[in-house]
């Protein structure tokens, strides 16, 4: 099972998207048949097993075996992967974004967010039917600033810094270069939920 699974197929991400087999995603973190799952999601198993085939379809599940239960056989299914992301290629030309690069706009953050899926998605199947591993890098921290004076100070001196830093390594013309892309974004932390008390 892959950690994630990015959806570049159009009719696959309308097959996840629909609410009972997103449920179904979700409950087959770890396989079952459908009978169980008919329980757990309080359908009849006739339905599930539709669902299944669908999602089986397009690849978003795969069996996991068998299991005894009587006289009966049961098969067992799993989902492929832990979460599931939808491209912006499923989207076709929509989901390629012409907006202006603005390193200020969040319209553009998004925009470059949309093409770092979209990019990475390719990148990570590629290599997988290489056998090759994919040189990724990801940082992500959170930092709290003390005013808006800082936050523009910070994003001035972080400009620099990675400015000189790619002026320093970057070499297009060097026997063998592979060029590289460099994303650093920053966004206020959305506030967690409230805690539901109990009672």
């Amino acid at each position: 099972m892959r950690d994630v699974e990015v959806i570049e197929d159009p009719a696959a991400a309308a097959v996840a998207l629909e609410p009972v087999r997103a449920r179904l995603l979700a409950a087959l973190a770890e396989p079952a048949s459908a009978a169980a799952l008919a329980t757990r999601l309080g359908l009849t198993r006739q339905k599930i097993n539709y669902h299944l085939r669908a999602l089986e379809s397009h690849g978003l599940v795969e069996p996991a075996g068998e299991r005894r239960w009587g006289g009966l056989t049961e098969r067992l299914f799993t989902a492929t992967a832990t979460s599931y992301q939808v491209s912006p290629a499923a989207l076709g030309e929509a989901g390629t974004p012409t907006i202006e690069p603005d390193r200020l706009s969040s319209g553009y953050l998004l925009a470059v967010a949309g093409r770092t899926v979209r990019e990475l998605a390719g990148l990570v199947r590629r290599a997988a039917e290489a056998g090759k591993p994919l040189p990724t890098l990801a940082l992500d921290t959170e930092i709290a600033f003390r005013s808006a004076r800082e936050r523009a100070a910070f994003t001035d001196e972080l400009t620099t810094v990675v400015a000189d830093l790619v002026s320093r390594y970057h070499d297009e013309t060097a026997p063998g270069a592979r060029t590289h892309r460099l994303v650093v974004s920053a966004h206020p932390k959305p506030a967690a939920p409230p805690a539901t008390q109990a009672g």
